[in-house]
């Protein structure tokens, strides 16, 4: 007989109780043995697998841009203990609005759409690439060669309002330095990576694991 694996589920660090009880029984309904509702915060950090058993107080800001929201949470570690002390989200804002701005003023076809999604993450190892799409509409074929300066020229606005106005509710300052943590697949848009470390002054990013992968 198989063995049963107890799992953990994560929630937004904002989800009422009621929503966390609807996750836990959703859960249950598939037959899942439910351990632990945990916040996606404190999920993220634990995924990185920082040093719990450090006696002196760690500071962790987990930035989470993921495919329809953007959290920025700020947690204490303290002798293997997470308090998550402030969050600041944007429930309307992620890695979509990044696709969305590459592909306004074309036809809005899911074709695109895809092909965008794919252009993004590409952007985020190469410097150029191309979206190539055979009979886009009406047996015409759309072909783009796309920048990744011209990608970050069109996206200005959505850089600076995940960056800047996040961290300030979140009562940061440029002097933090502890771990900072990427969650969300739009954190391997290298300008967002590079805003986050000038407000840093060139603090180092914790990338030690797949951001896809991190809750």
């Amino acid at each position: 007989m198989a063995r049963a694996i107890g799992i953990d589920l994560g929630t937004t660090y904002s989800c009422v109780d009621v929503f966390q009880h609807a996750t836990k029984d959703a859960g249950i309904i598939a037959g899942l043995d439910i351990l632990h509702i945990i916040n996606e915060p404190t999920a993220a950090a634990i995924a990185y697998d920082l040093d719990f058993k450090k006696s002196s107080e760690k500071h962790v800001l987990t930035f989470d841009l993921g495919g329809g929201t953007f959290d920025v949470s700020i947690l204490i570690l303290d002798n293997g203990v997470f308090e998550v002390k402030s969050t600041s989200d944007d429930t309307y804002l992620g890695d979509e609005d990044f696709d969305n701005n590459i592909s306004q003023n074309k036809r809005a076809l899911r074709r695109l759409h895809t092909a965008c999604e794919r252009t993004k993450r590409t952007l985020s190892i190469l410097s150029q690439t191309s979206i190539e799409i055979d009979s886009l509409h009406e047996g015409i074929d759309f072909y783009l060669t796309i920048t990744r300066a011209r990608f970050e020229e069109l996206c200005p606005d959505l850089f600076r309002s995940t960056v800047e106005p996040a961290l300030h509710d979140a009562k940061m300052n440029k002097s933090y330095r502890d771990e900072i943590i990427l969650v969300g697949g739009s954190t391997r848009i290298l300008n967002v990576q590079k805003l986050l470390q000038d407000f840093f002054h060139g603090r180092e990013l914790n990338k030690s694991i797949h951001p896809d992968e991190a809750v």
